[in-house]
């Protein structure tokens, strides 16, 4: 058996490690990607012709002409939970498995969303940059979370998470999700009109969908508390940013902390980074070495299955896997 990683070196230290990688090679022949810059389609059919298992990071595409052109593929294993830019149609119809990581990140975003939180409220970034530039910070009053309103959009796991922590904190949570139950008393499901109303912070958290596509729009930043701060974990998808630039430019809202946006590789965009009254990190939710390992060391696992011909936890489309080993 042979694997292609795909992670360029500096993503391949970051976002799979030593350990995954030795776990790989102990399992087949792998062959790294050593250039910087992410696998294009025809460089990925270039670079995976001979290989069974492309173990792939978040920005190789696995476009649809890729699966004609690699007969001996047998698997597309993504490092990732998020595979839209994968096409599984394509993938299916040429009888290529396809897998998934399970979000091993839940703790890392939820806690990165309190320190936004904190962040935004005290202004610990802005004091900072003009400490480290010699200016004199403005002395500025905070807000404290205790007491203070969190609404939540889309009460998945990382939103649970954070919802527990805000209530340990004395925060009063709301949520809003049209597919979710809610059975803790103590948390309010609401519309997400009466949510953004009444929220003095916002945390997306839902799922990137053609039907999220720009939920936070002009309309629903409007709806906002003029003191609010509005925070993105999930993906830039659900923001219309050119929206969001005008309501922080208006001081519509207090101001917003993204680690997502519509830059490559879901990264924020710096027209909206740089407003002063915005915090952005670079998609950096998920980076923490408990949370990467979690979801390299499943790919491993998954490899393992995938080479004694079974579909590992994960695979989506087990039901056409057609090119077993």
């Amino acid at each position: 058996m042979r694997i292609l990683l795909t992670h360029p070196p500096e993503f391949r230290r970051q976002y799979y490690g030593e350990r995954s990688l030795q776990g790989l090679q102990a399992l087949a022949d792998v062959t790294l990607h050593t250039s910087e810059a992410p696998l294009d389609a025809d460089g990925l059919v270039a670079a995976a012709r001979d290989v069974d298992i492309i173990v792939s990071d978040r920005m190789t595409e696995g476009r649809g002409e890729i699966f004609p052109k690699l007969p001996k593929l047998r698997a597309v294993v993504r490092c990732a939970v998020d595979i839209r830019n994968i096409d599984v149609a394509a993938a299916t119809a040429a009888g290529v498995l396809v897998t998934r990581a399970s979000p091993g990140f839940v703790p890392a975003v939820a806690e990165l969303a309190l320190g936004f939180m904190v962040d935004l409220s005290r202004g610990v970034s802005r004091a900072s940059a003009d400490y480290h530039a010699g200016r004199k910070p403005e002395v500025v009053m905070g807000r404290q979370l205790a007491g203070s309103r969190l609404g939540i959009i889309g009460y998945g796991s990382i939103g649970r998470r954070l919802a527990d922590l805000a209530k340990m904190l004395g925060m009063e949570v709301l949520v809003t999700d049209p597919f979710a139950a809610v059975s803790d008393p103590g948390i309010q499901h609401l519309q997400l009109d009466d949510l953004l109303a009444r929220a003095d912070y916002v945390a997306c958290l839902a799922v990137a969908n053609e039907q999220t596509e720009n939920l936070i729009d002009a309309a629903a930043l409007a709806r906002m508390q003029p003191h609010a701060f509005f925070i993105n974990l999930s993906r830039g998808n659900l923001v219309d940013e050119a929206a969001l630039a005008a309501a922080l430019r208006a001081d519509r809202i207090a101001g917003a902390a993204v680690d997502v946006g519509r830059a490559p590789d879901q990264m924020p965009s710096p027209e909206l980074a740089k407003l002063p009254n915005v915090i952005a990190t670079p998609h950096i939710g998920g980076l923490t070495p408990q949370a990467i390992e979690h979801q390299a060391a499943e790919t491993v696992r998954q490899v393992a299955a995938i080479i004694k011909g079974e579909a590992p936890v994960g695979a989506v489309n087990a039901e056409h896997w057609t090119r077993r080993p």
